[in-house]
């Protein structure tokens, strides 16, 4: 019997890893049929103790092909109301099983070591994830903060695979257990596999489509410049439109003009709240919502006018000043779901993955379950599977990047039905 696409997500908050193991698969197979092709679990630093028993109890209890998985401090999952819940700092387990027809599920784990240098060719790197590149893969890459050289990961797969959707996050627990990444494949000899370092992904091919949307919780304000001098990280001079001619200035005067017509709140709100947007698509002529790639504003030089931006630049780049706050981020989410929903035919069977900062949640927004009510509310016949991450991988432009205080989705599809 061929079974259809499938992908569904439960959630457990119970205490006990065994029952939260078997209410969360019980869940499951309560809507679910055929092979489990791939399993991803997301599992609460509060079981850190017992990491070691998850896969040998899960792999027993829920035959499965391939899983990957990892600890985070907060775990986000689909409860069996069909609810989604983000569990901040509590006992929780989410468990998402996939049924995938005429879809290869290619498994990785690497670690440093293993990357092939910047410059070598990018068969080197398929080579290191196992799909080739014509097969137009996806990735979910799950890795440890502190032993993985992430940018270097991200670059090397954005040359190799330049089109290929990627997402993922960096494992957390609150710095008070070893972070711990899940690995298991049913035809290698390993078995179940705790990890303490690299990353562990997938790469599907097939009948399978991911589309991405990456909030970073930020709005913008003010005018397009363009950099015109800058050195490195530094910007020295800018540009902007005036009229039909241009005019040129240091970023510290430009952006005092800029402060000095906002309002007081939004003035108020830069003291401690701004960043930088750097256009993605230097060809894109009206620049949008997410067309940004946001950084941190590290500092400017009072004398020179310069300013400092938490990533290397170069001139001709455009950028425009963004301002973040509960507020803003909750419009920022609101416009990208929108956006997305009218541009995607989008139909069930799907489901998502979601990597949220730990600067999110509660703490930013006072109350619980904001980003993934939000989600829910466009799409509610999700199935929502993650976690809080120390960091968040998803595209911004062509490029995959390292984000911070943003919720990257990752919802996946048959290409056809």
């Amino acid at each position: 019997m061929t079974h259809p696409f499938q992908w569904r997500n439960a959630l457990s908050t119970q205490a006990s890893l065994e029952g939260a193991i078997d209410e969360a698969i019980a869940q499951i197979q309560s809507h679910f049929s055929g092979t489990a092709d791939l399993v991803i679990v997301f599992i609460s630093a509060a079981f850190a103790s017992e990491y070691a028993r998850v896969l040998p109890l899960l792999t027993e209890k829920l035959p499965c092909k391939v899983l990957i998985g990892c600890g985070g401090l907060s775990i986000i999952g689909t409860d069996a109301q069909g609810k989604t819940q983000e569990c901040e700092e509590q006992p929780a387990l989410s468990l998402t099983v996939a049924h995938l027809p005429d879809v290869a599920v290619i498994p990785f784990h690497v670690t440093d070591k293993d990357l092939p240098d910047l410059d070598s060719a990018p068969d080197q790197w398929q080579g290191v994830f196992g799909a080739p590149a014509g097969a137009e893969p996806s990735f979910v890459l799950l890795s440890d903060p502190f032993s993985s050289n992430i940018t270097d990961l991200l670059a090397g797969l954005d040359f190799a695979y330049p089109k290929a959707p990627k997402v993922g996050g960096l494992t957390s627990s609150g710095g008070r257990v070893p972070s711990g990444l899940f690995y298991y494949v049913a035809e290698q000899d390993t078995g179940p596999m705790l990890l303490r370092s690299g990353t562990v992904g997938v790469a599907l091919t097939g009948n399978i489509q991911m589309e991405t949307i990456v909030a970073q919780g930020c709005r913008p304000i003010g005018e397009v410049y363009q950099i015109t001098q800058c050195d490195r990280n530094i910007i020295t001079e800018l540009s902007v439109a005036d009229g039909d001619r241009l005019h040129q200035g240091s970023p510290l005067r430009l952006l005092q003009d800029l402060l000095a017509e906002l309002d007081a709140e939004d003035q108020a709100l830069a003291q401690d709240s701004l960043f930088i947007g750097i256009a993605m698509d230097e060809f894109k002529q009206k620049l949008i919502h997410g067309d940004f790639l946001v950084r941190n504003l590290l500092g400017v030089d009072p004398r020179a006018g310069a300013m400092a931006v938490g990533d290397r630049i170069r001139a001709g780049q455009r950028i425009q000043f963004h301002l973040r706050d509960a507020e803003t981020s909750a419009e920022d989410l609101s416009v990208l779901l929108q956006q997305f929903r009218e541009q995607s035919a989008l139909q069930p069977p799907f489901g998502a993955l979601m990597f949220s900062c730990l600067g999110r949640g509660k703490g930013l927004y006072g109350e619980p379950n904001f980003d993934s009510t939000l989600f829910g509310s466009v799409f509610p016949e999700s199935n929502v599977g993650g976690f809080f991450c120390n960091g968040e991988i998803g595209p911004v432009g062509d490029r995959t990047f390292l984000h911070g205080y943003t919720s990257v989705f990752g919802i996946v599809h048959p290409k056809h039905s």
